[in-house]
């Protein structure tokens, strides 16, 4: 996938911890950007995905739906 270029700003004191660890790590800011975002997007998504199920265990109709699946599932089981 290409990069895309973009501006920002950072509040002094973030900016001066991001160069340090690039310094410490020899790594570039960018990279160390990059990979803050893809974990902080991880657990967004991480979280909703518990929402989704937090949610789903109080539909009845839901939670009915799944059990009449599951017996059909383990009865498809047993005939093999």
């Amino acid at each position: 996938m290409k990069p895309v270029t973009y501006t920002s700003t950072l509040p002094d004191d973030l900016w001066e911890l991001l160069e340090s660890y690039a310094r410490k790590l020899k790594v570039p800011k960018n990279k160390i950007l990059e990979n803050a975002v893809r974990n902080y997007l991880g657990h967004l998504k991480k979280a909703e995905y518990i929402r989704s199920f937090k949610k789903a265990a109080g539909d009845e109709a839901l939670l009915s739906m799944a059990e009449e699946g599951m017996e059909e599932y383990l009865k498809m089981l047993g005939e093999e």
